[in-house]
């Protein structure tokens, strides 16, 4: 699945995570790796098509020592970026400056994904057929 993060680090900030609550990738099997590989990949493609970013960051944090927020639960942060993104307001002020809202987000976002799964759901009835 992919969600919106909702507490982003820039716009457009999306996490995908396999259905499965597993704590580690090794866990996955065959299938969920190469499905969680499509979305990460689909996942970008739309990200460049709709907001244009100059790269990402994509990672993920593996245990609470990495920084994971809920053991048992894996999933990538595809984080969108631009040049000059950074800026003074976390250091000075404690605040992080996201110019556009998390709702506006996913309106943009969300047909674009709905076409993605509906690609994915032909390709796998195609396999099935």
């Amino acid at each position: 699945m992919v969600m919106l993060n909702r507490y982003p680090y820039n716009n457009g900030h999306l996490m995908v995570a396999p259905r499965r609550h597993l704590a580690s990738p090794e866990a996955l099997d065959k299938r969920e790796r190469s499905a969680l590989d499509e979305l990460l990949c689909g996942s970008i493609t739309i990200l460049r098509r709709v907001l244009k970013p100059s790269g990402f960051n994509v990672g993920a944090n593996i245990g609470d020592v990495a920084g994971a927020g809920f053991p048992g639960h894996l999933h990538w942060h595809i984080v969108p970026r631009w040049r000059g993104d950074t800026n003074f307001m976390p250091a000075l002020a404690a605040t992080k400056v996201i110019s556009q809202h998390l709702e506006a987000n996913f309106d943009l976002l969300s047909p674009l994904f709905e076409e993605l799964a509906a690609g994915r759901a032909r390709k796998e009835h195609r396999r099935l057929g």
